[in-house]
Order: structure tokens, then sequence, then C-alpha cells
């Protein structure tokens, strides 16, 4: 089992007083503990036109996390793929996989909202089509050879594109529907999920078979698939982890509804307070406690899925002070992973 730091997205929740440049300065720092910790990846997510601050630019700040680190793998969990041209994505990503040393992973995924879509210029009811398109001229584009391709939505006509990535790049593809699910199969390198603590493991067992349907039905191998998924974690030492934490999560979690709903906020708003049902509910998505709970909690993981995983704790919480989140990825290098080896 290999385990992953994120996933970073620079939100500033209106209670946090930091700037945007406090918090991406930062971020990048927290991929360098992050390293040191013993963790073998770190991935950042992305949005656009959010209210918080959302991180809408990932290939620009895995460069800068590509520069200031020299052993981790840096991925994208994921990078909205039908909000950006093919050709213009190829070109990027092979140039920070040359910056990073070979050491870049690119999660795609199909995006929901559609503020982002209506003011980037995609549309949103082909989504499925400018996946599939995407990942057609990605690898195109990354052959070494002059390539030409017919799509649905995007097409390519003698395009010779340069520079080339120093190997391959790995297309991790991420999904929630059945029939994206399917998709990253049919069509991806990896399939990246999701689960809110032990409770989800069953739903991503399911998601595996999925994929692995699609993985069949394009013909290919499936021993040379991959499967990823992140899971809310917070571990620590010194008082009660919840209650540490929970004010972040509440934040995170209660975001994502928010900004579907929401269209040309310039000021983001606060989670209602937590009632104790609430509470109780959203307890159960996290796996929280001292190292050792934690650790007892992904080991459930590890006997139900085996080792053949990419565990990403996703262990980044918006508003959580610096100093806090730092002593957390040193818990989790320090007491955590060790154990999980």
């Amino acid at each position: 089992m290999r385990f992953g730091f994120g996933l970073i997205t620079c939100q500033r929740d209106p209670r946090d007083r930091r700037t945007d440049a406090e918090l991406y300065r930062e971020a990048v720092e927290l991929c360098v503990l992050a390293e040191q910790a013993g963790f073998d990846s770190v991935w950042t997510s992305e949005h656009h036109f959010v209210d918080d601050g959302y991180m809408p630019s990932l290939l620009v700040v895995s460069a800068a996390i590509a520069q200031a680190t020299e052993r981790v793998s840096i991925g994208t969990g994921v990078l909205l793929a039908p909000l950006h041209h093919p050709l213009r994505l190829a070109e990027d990503a092979a140039t920070l996989d040359l910056l990073s040393g070979g050491r870049f992973i690119l999660g795609l995924g199909a995006g929901w909202r559609e503020e982002e879509f209506e003011l980037l210029g995609a549309d949103i009811r082909r989504r499925p089509s400018a996946m599939t398109d995407t990942v057609s001229i990605l690898r195109g584009a990354w052959s070494g050879r002059t390539f030409s391709y017919e799509g649905k939505v995007h097409s390519v006509e003698r395009a010779f594109v340069t520079p080339q990535p120093s190997n391959p790049i790995p297309i991790w593809i991420g999904g929630f529907a059945e029939p994206a699910i399917r998709r990253a199969g049919e069509l991806g390198d990896a399939f990246i999920g999701s689960s809110s603590g032990t409770s989800g493991i069953e739903a991503f067992a399911q998601a595996r078979r999925t994929a692995l349907e699609g993985v069949r039905g394009s013909g290919r191998d499936e021993r040379g698939f991959g499967f990823a998924l992140h899971v809310p974690v917070f571990a620590w030492t010194d008082g009660d982890a919840w209650e540490t934490v929970k004010e972040h999560y509440h934040y995170l979690r209660w975001k994502y509804p928010d900004m579907g709903a929401a269209r040309g906020s310039d000021t983001p708003g606060s989670p209602p307070a937590l009632d104790p049902e609430t509470e109780e509910k959203l307890r159960a998505t996290i796996i929280c406690g001292t190292p050792e709970e934690v650790i007892a909690e992904i080991a459930a993981y590890r006997q139900a899925l085996g080792d053949d995983i990419h565990f990403i704790f996703r262990s980044y919480f918006p508003g959580m002070p610096y100093e806090i989140q730092r002593r957390a990825v040193e818990v989790l290098g320090s007491l955590v992973l060790p154990a999980l080896r």
C-alpha cells in the first residue's frame, strides 16, 4: 500500500485571516513536510470561481511543489478535463513532468458545477465525450509522433506536440456515478475513488469491480490497472482529535453543496452550527483519533482491499491554523505511516 497526502485546495474559511499568498506558500511547505514525513505522493484539487478561493490552477502549483521537493510524486486529484483544451493540457503536463523528474500523475475528472462550464465556455452536457477525447488526445500528443484525432468535442489534425514527457505520464481518472467509474476503467491507467470512514470500504470495493469491468471491456489487461482512494484522516496526540479538527472538517464537507448552489458570490459564508445529530453523522465520515485508533481503521481498508491501493490521506483542512496542520503531518509521519509500512 502506498500513501498520499492531500487534497490541497488553498481554500480560505472566512474566519481565517491568512492571505492567499500565505495559504499558497504554506501549501508548498506542507508538501515538503509530507515528503519528509514519508508520504509517497501529494495531491491537489481543482475548482473555479469559488468565493473561498478554491484552487483553480493545479499545474502551476504542482510546478512549485516539484521545485520544492525531490522524491514525492505529485498528483492532481482531480484536474477537470472538460475545462481544459487537450493540446494545451498535454504541453503543460509534459513540461511539469520534465520539471519534476518524472514524478507527475495526471488525475482527471469530469466536473459538475454548471458555473464553471458556462464561464469557461464548455458544454456540461458533453462531459463524457470531452473526457474520452481528452485522454485520446493526451496519449497521441505524448506518442512522440505527429498524430490526428477526430472526436465528438475535440479534433486534431496533424499535430506534433513538444516537449515530450520523460516517460508516459500516468492518467488516473476519478468518478462517482457508475458510468464514470466504468469509463475510468476503459480510458485510464488507474481509478481514483473516495471513501468516508470505514463505512465506505464496500462502496469503494464495488467501484473497483465496476472499473475493472471497464478495463476488461476495453480489451486491456486488468493487472496493469491501479486504484487510489482518498479518505478523510486526522490523527492527534495533544488532546481530543475530533474537537481539534471538527470545525475545519465541518467547513470542508459543508462547502461542496454550498458552492454547487452559489453563483457569482464574492463573500464566502460560514457553515451553520453543528447540532448533535449532524455532528454524529459527520464524525462517522472521518478516520479520526489517536495514532493507534487511526492505524486500526486504516488496517481495515488493507484487510478488505489488499495492499495494491494508493491510500490518500485527505488530511488538508481549510482554515486549520498552520502550526496545527504542520503538527498533524508530523504525527502521521512519525506515528502512523511507520506502523502501516
